[in-house]
């Protein structure tokens, strides 16, 4: 696996790159990491399939990290991009991009770390599972057969595709805790959780899910939810 690094600013640049390093080391992934300090030259070495996971800065003196981004796009919608900036105000143009994530300037090791724990689920796949505590018993359950939880009361009600739904003692957070952030867990609306695997459409400010149920999803939030599930989906079937 090859990560890309394309950043003017060489604190930066040095500081990403030995965070992905470092991350890489502890998770014991084989990766190789190349660093670019223009858009120029990381286009002029790119080729499609050549990387895995390419971190780009929006704002740099020569072309821009959109435009380079947007070339890149051209020859491969395969990679995972995450963005580099100091402001969100680019979000609408970083979605035609297709980008995965952002991260803001200046960053931490931990939000890094967590971007590629969360990019690393989707590249290297393999069965998930939580045990769930329902009806005095531990119940293992991978998370391709969660559908929603849904909070009801002191309780967390866990709809499965075998149609059964366990019922637990669980806040949301802590629900949220178990599944380790997994992207296909989005959480719609207070004390609404969907699996993005599960989601049939969206119609009037609420999501259609598989097993027949629309959950409500919150208005202020609608379109960056339904964004959430359509880059999943982007990334998962690439």
């Amino acid at each position: 696996m090859k990560i890309a690094i394309v950043d003017d600013e060489p604190i930066f640049l040095d500081k990403m790159k030995g965070i992905c390093r470092d991350f890489c080391m502890v998770n014991q992934c084989q990766t190789e990491i190349v660093s670019f300090v223009s858009g120029e030259d990381f286009l002029s070495d790119f080729k499609r399939n050549k990387f895995s996971i390419i971190f780009m800065d929006i704002y740099m003196e020569k072309m821009d990290g959109i435009t380079a981004a947007l070339k890149m796009r051209e020859q491969d919608n395969s990679c995972l991009l995450i963005f580099l900036t100091s402001s969100a105000d680019f979000m609408p143009d970083a979605f035609s991009c297709h980008a995965f994530e952002y991260i803001v300037k200046p960053f931490s090791e931990e939000r890094v770390a967590k971007v590629l724990e969360d990019a690393m689920s989707i590249l290297l796949p393999y069965p998930k599972y939580m045990e769930i505590n329902s009806n005095r018993r531990i119940i293992p359950v991978f998370y391709r057969d969660i559908i929603s939880a849904v909070t009801d009361g002191h309780y967390l009600d866990i709809s499965l595709t075998d149609e059964s739904i366990l019922r637990s003692r669980l806040t949301m957070s802590e629900f949220i805790c178990k599944t380790h952030h997994d992207p296909r867990f989005i959480l719609i609306n207070k004390g609404i959780l969907i699996n993005a695997d599960h989601v049939l459409d969206f119609e009037n400010n609420c999501c259609l899910l598989e097993n027949g149920k629309r959950l409500p999803i919150r208005v202020r939030g609608h379109v960056k939810i339904k964004q959430l599930v359509k880059n999943y989906r982007f990334y998962k079937n690439w």
